[in-house]
């Protein structure tokens, strides 16, 4: 996302050759210095080019390609000119708010979202009106593409968000489909939090020699995240996280748990002693994850309980807590959790229950992001009980890990 003005709102965009509308529309949204991404990015996207952005999220990936989409958007044809791909619902929805409030000053550019969960018969109005953008997850587009709702013959702009994300899912077959036709020549743009081999193959396929920029850090980690991990045993974790709750009084704060049933069970928990608690997975309706989400955004559910699958997709600036109530099976998902804290530039707390018994996936988390967490205690919240291996995995850990960081 873009930095809150000080003073003089846009000025650091003023570089870029941007529309006084634009201009405009970045000052009354109090939009500022451009993020590193969106400095390299832009540019590059307003000469034409096919874009290749490794870059994570919480970056301004959305602007990077919103802006100048909107800025070479021409008059309006029988379909739209341009067509976003995400990942998820949510993801999409983000990304439809995020470019209309770039684009309020064009009372012309007109946006749609395509997704699933929602009558289709809405979508399929709004897009026999006119639009000039659509932004939806692979599998609704290719509903409305087969029902012949959505007509390509008119784009020129492809955005593929997240396709890391999409690849990991199964949403390759899909996406290709739609490549395929989509009328060339015409510009893409990949965004995506790393550059797999599977990224690799669809840039050589569906791009024309692509301006790669990898504005994304070595470290997985955030720096502007503080991490502790505590060591608690498992019949008081629902205990320390009401106390910590109580004790911090986090902004907005998401406790992830591993499994579906646990994030009812938690929610239901925490309810009887802390307001404002809600639960997001993927057995939720639509319309209560869309209910739950909105209130999220709107602050008046402060804490959410969620599951890595629908956790991933959330992208909320006010979130200054993360709770690793569960500790990952997959270490890479406690690089996404966490990193739904941090962002804009903003500190953020992230924390990781670890169980007596827990020491190896903590190791095994330290080792991908190449830095040892730091305990935090909480007084009454002491480990009875230790296993004999947890504490030697640690120990072997701290011992090789401190000495090599320590010879850098």
């Amino acid at each position: 996302m873009i930095r809150p003005v000080q003073e003089d709102p846009a000025s650091g965009f003023r570089s870029m050759a941007l529309s006084p509308s634009m201009l405009k529309a970045l000052a009354l949204a109090r939009y500022h210095t451009p993020s590193p991404i969106q400095a390299e990015f832009i540019p590059k996207a307003l000469d034409g080019l096919d874009v290749l952005g490794q870059a994570k999220t919480g970056t301004g990936k959305t602007a990077a390609f919103g802006i100048p989409l909107i800025e070479m958007l021409e008059a309006r044809g029988r379909g739209p000119q341009a067509i976003i791909l995400a990942p998820t619902r949510e993801l999409t929805q983000q990304i439809v708010v995020e470019i209309k409030k770039l684009a309020q000053n064009r009372a012309d550019v007109a946006i749609c979202g395509l997704y699933g969960g929602e009558p289709i018969d809405r979508q399929i109005r709004a897009l026999s009106q006119g639009i000039d953008i659509a932004v939806g997850t692979p599998g609704r587009v290719l509903d409305h593409i087969e029902r012949h709702t959505l007509y390509l013959g008119d784009i020129f702009h492809v955005v593929l968000d997240e396709a890391d994300r999409m690849l990991d899912i199964g949403f390759r077959p899909d996406i290709e489909r739609i490549l395929r036709k989509v009328p060339t020549p015409h510009q893409t743009m990949l965004l995506s939090a790393t550059i797999s081999p599977e990224i690799r193959t669809l840039s050589h396929r569906y791009m024309h020699e692509p301006v790669e920029l990898n504005l994304s850090t070595d470290e997985p980690s955030v720096e502007t995240i503080q991490q502790f991990y505590i060591s608690v045993n498992h019949d008081r974790k629902m205990e320390l996280l009401v106390h910590l709750l109580r004790r911090d009084k986090p902004r907005q704060c998401i406790v992830f748990t591993r499994t579906k049933r646990g994030a009812d069970r938690l929610a239901e928990r925490l309810r009887r002693t802390v307001p404002g608690v809600a639960a997001i997975h993927g057995d939720l309706a639509q319309t209560a994850r869309d209910r739950v989400m909105a209130g999220f955004r709107a602050g008046s559910i402060p804490i959410l309980v969620a599951t890595d699958v629908v956790g991933r997709g959330i992208d909320v600036a006010g979130i200054s807590h993360v709770v690793n109530y569960d500790i990952p099976d997959d270490p890479e998902n406690y690089v996404h959790r966490i990193g739904r804290t941090g962002r804009m530039g903003k500190d953020g707390i992230a924390y990781l229950f670890v169980g007596p018994d827990q020491g190896e996936p903590l190791t095994e988390i330290e080792t991908l992001i190449n830095k040892v967490i730091p305990v935090h205690h909480v007084e009454g919240f002491e480990v009875v009980r230790q296993s004999a291996t947890a504490p030697k995995a640690r120990e072997l850990f701290n011992t090789v890990t401190k000495r090599s960081f320590a010879s850098r």
